[in-house]
């Protein structure tokens, strides 16, 4: 797949580079306008990534990221005909469904991602909604992580508001259900799941009181005027999402969206990294599926532009994500702290050099 053109949104003469002064900078808001954010996009790009690094340093320690794993509990076999996604039974892809997977080897891998340096364990499983059975079991998976110390999400699909107070109950802090893209091209991927329905689960999460994590997928052949619109989208919610992931597109054999896939032009990547940082300025924005495809500069400027969230592992459901070794190697270099660098201390490893670091 090419890589996009330049940046497509201009910002209008009129636009204001800087904002009036640091209340401004810090303040939360949810009456985003589409022209606004438009003109944000389209700043000289100095101006806003000073503007977002300004803005994230209010809210966030600049120099640190979040580490989480992420875990497919129940592959494959979705009725779901999401154009992006291995796992729909609408595509002929190869992947082979499973079964929901046993507690206890959930369990084990959820220890294996701690020691590894992850802060938060994220279960998957394939379904358009879970059965009041299954759901048993997760809850049970739920409660089981959160007594191992970490951070709990689960992505399952559409819930009914007894489902999320069960899974409360349990536990979970975070329940991840992605709007994917904008209201205007949401359509031209998705058929069996309204974009509505998907915010109703979102409703059903937040009357629980369990956080939010919803972002979305960009290079499905949107434009970046649809990247802007899934942000104001997220960005307008009465309870901005606590984590939002951006994910830039996986080639997947067999599946509808590989026809109109583009992959985003980098320095798009990090403006629109930069525009969700001032837009939900006390969101954790976390770089999720399609590490594997940047660069060490690219996250390196995605880091400086608000990004504080990284997925660690190999893999992240069926697609392939960098190496450990690699995030441990690049952090260093960059003197950003995480959790990856406690575990080697616990392991009588040296923590990575924060100077002076040369690659082989």
């Amino acid at each position: 797949m090419a890589a996009t053109g330049s940046t497509t949104v201009q910002a209008p003469e009129t636009a204001c580079a800087k904002p009036n002064d640091d209340r401004e900078i810090a303040l939360v808001r949810h009456d985003w306008k589409r022209a606004e954010t438009e003109a944000l996009y389209g700043l000289p790009f100095s101006d806003l990534v000073f503007r977002a690094q300004t803005t994230h340093r209010l809210h966030f320690d600049p120099n640190r990221v979040e580490t989480a794993s992420l875990l497919s509990i129940k592959t494959g076999g979705c009725p779901e005909d999401c154009g992006y996604c291995s796992q729909s039974v609408h595509y002929e892809t190869g992947l082979k469904a499973t079964r929901l997977m046993d507690k206890a080897d959930v369990i084990a891998t959820a220890q294996r991602a701690k020691d590894a340096g992850a802060e938060r364990f994220c279960m998957a499983a394939a379904w358009r909604n879970p059965k009041d059975r299954d759901l048993d079991r997760v809850c049970e998976m739920v409660s089981a992580v959160k007594r191992l110390g970490m951070e709990t999400c689960v992505t399952l699909g559409m819930l009914t508001p007894p489902q999320a107070e069960r899974l409360r109950d349990a536990g979970l802090d975070f329940y991840n259900h992605n709007i994917d893209t904008s209201p205007e091209h949401y359509d031209k991927i998705i058929t069996t799941r309204t974009l509505q329905d998907r915010i109703d689960t979102l409703d059903h999460v937040r009357g629980a009181g369990i956080r939010v994590c919803c972002g979305g997928i960009i290079g499905m052949g949107e434009q970046a005027t649809d990247r802007l619109g899934m942000l104001v989208l997220l960005a307008n919610m009465t309870v901005h999402p606590e984590s939002v992931p951006i994910n830039l597109w996986n080639e997947v054999k067999g599946v509808p969206v590989n026809l109109i896939a583009e992959r985003p032009d980098p320095i798009d990547v990090v403006r629109l990294v930069a525009v969700a940082r001032i837009m939900m300025p006390q969101s954790v924005v976390r770089l999720s599926a399609g590490r594997q495809y940047m660069t060490d500069e690219l996250q390196a400027l995605c880091f400086l532009a608000g990004a504080n969230s990284i997925f660690i592992g190999d893999v992240l459901l069926t697609t392939r994500n960098p190496h450990r070794d690699r995030d441990v190697e690049l952090l260093g270099r960059l003197g950003i702290k995480s959790n990856l660098d406690q575990t080697q201390l616990a392991a009588g490893q040296p923590a990575p050099a924060h100077e002076n670091v040369q690659t082989g």
